[in-house]
């Protein structure tokens, strides 16, 4: 048995809003928001009384989506330190291939992104970064160069 897609990743923010502004203007298409909560979620994610809310976003050319989500009950923990480094145990990323990096960073910082590092570039393939965003998500860029 294989693995027939990945369906989406979920990142658990602090302001639901700000994240889907963020994401939004990065590309992003924002599919719905919702509540979620009930017997089934609780049983699902191994905590008693969930209240959250959904946004899910879709990347504009295929079906991978994004999956954002603000506890309301119980509170959201930090089970690392705030804006902890790129080489901290855990999911530390994701990456999106877009045109133009310098674009896309001027945008960004208009949603309080910031560079984690410096624009790279890697042999005469790609430039890259790394942007830390909203809640501390670190989102990488890479800009293809051929």
């Amino acid at each position: 048995m294989t693995v027939k897609r990945l369906d989406n990743i979920g990142i658990v923010v602090e302001d639901l809003g700000a994240a889907i502004a963020f994401f939004t203007e990065l590309g992003l298409e924002l599919e719905g928001e919702m509540p979620v909560a009930g017997d089934w979620v609780d049983r699902v994610v191994g905590l008693a009384d969930v209240r959250v809310d959904i946004a899910m976003m879709r990347t504009p050319n295929g079906p991978t989506r994004l999956e954002l989500t603000k506890f309301h009950h119980p509170a959201a923990t930090h089970g690392e330190p705030n804006n902890a480094p790129a080489n901290t145990v855990g999911l530390r990323r994701i990456m999106f291939a877009v045109d133009d990096i310098d674009d896309v960073i001027t945008r960004l910082r208009k949603h309080g992104a910031e560079l984690v590092g410096e624009v790279a570039r890697y042999q005469d393939l790609y430039r890259l970064c790394y942007l830390r965003g909203p809640s501390g998500i670190i989102v990488a860029l890479a800009e293809e160069l051929r």
